[in-house]
């Protein structure tokens, strides 16, 4: 049986590929177009469109009024808030979920996965936190190394292409690769997910 994951403020596609290798059917959700997106997609408001249909959720609301980054480029009140009324819909919605962003949003969201690069044997600094709900489980991962290694890829606009593939987003283009997670990252979750899906089902 298909197990369907609606995939929220979905860019082009790093948590999607994840949660695809897990074993999912995803299904994109943006409202910027997202021409690399690989999978079946939707431009439409993420904050509205239907949940119906769904076996669960991943959302990765727009992180700008959160990141650190953006106090350095300017003012965090100028980009919208999309992850409070993420946060809001999906725990009352009754589906399983998971919310992803940058570790400054941890005053909002809850690290119940927090994630790097490291633990995974990726070249790269990108830290995520990820808040699961209406389900449970945790495999344990190796901790963080990646204060350890100086060789590792931090993200800069002059290395986006080198980024981006140190990910393992090598379909999109430079400008995307900036927004987007290493499907490494959801593959781990997803695979927990769908198991804790798998046994609700057959019980």
């Amino acid at each position: 049986m298909t197990t369907r994951l609606l995939d929220l403020f979905c860019g082009a596609g790093g948590a999607a590929a994840g949660y695809r290798r897990a074993g999912f059917e995803v299904v994109g959700v943006d409202i910027e177009p997202q021409p690399n997106y690989p999978f079946e997609f939707h431009r439409a408001d993420a904050l509205t469109f239907p949940l119906d249909g769904f076996d669960a959720v991943h959302a990765s609301p727009t992180c700008q009024r959160k990141a650190r980054v953006t106090a350095w480029r300017g003012r965090r009140e100028d980009h919208p808030n999309t992850l409070t009324p993420t946060l809001d819909r999906l725990r009352t919605a009754g589906v399983p979920y998971v919310v992803e962003n940058v570790p400054e949003a941890a005053d909002e969201l809850r690290p119940d996965f927090v994630l790097c690069g490291t633990q995974f044997g990726l070249a790269v600094r990108r830290h995520r936190i990820f808040e699961r709900g209406h389900w449970d489980g945790f495999d344990l991962l190796p901790p963080c190394m990646c204060w350890r290694n100086r060789s590792l890829l931090p993200f800069e606009h002059k290395g986006e292409r080198a980024f981006a593939d140190a990910l393992g987003c090598d379909w999109m283009t430079n400008r995307e690769g900036r927004q987007a997670i290493p499907p490494t990252y959801t593959e781990f979750i997803g695979r927990q997910l769908l198991a804790h899906l798998s046994t609700a089902v057959a019980s």
